[in-house]
């Protein structure tokens, strides 16, 4: 199973912390790390890229 599934029905609150440790079979401590990068990294896809700005004064 996809492990970003898992984490995702974790916190989509369809599983518990420890059912979604026992799927991936990890312990805690690994398995909270990987939650917590699992979501830095969907707040890193969500930013803006920086190419374009909204109250540019140059028009072109």
């Amino acid at each position: 199973m996809d492990k970003r599934k898992v984490i995702n029905a974790y916190r989509r609150g369809f599983i518990t912390i420890q059912e979604c440790g026992q799927i991936l079979g990890i312990e805690d401590i690994r398995l909270n790390r990987m939650v917590q990068d699992s979501v830095e990294n969907l707040t890193e896809d969500i930013k803006p890229s920086g190419r374009f700005t909204l109250n540019s004064s140059k028009a072109e």
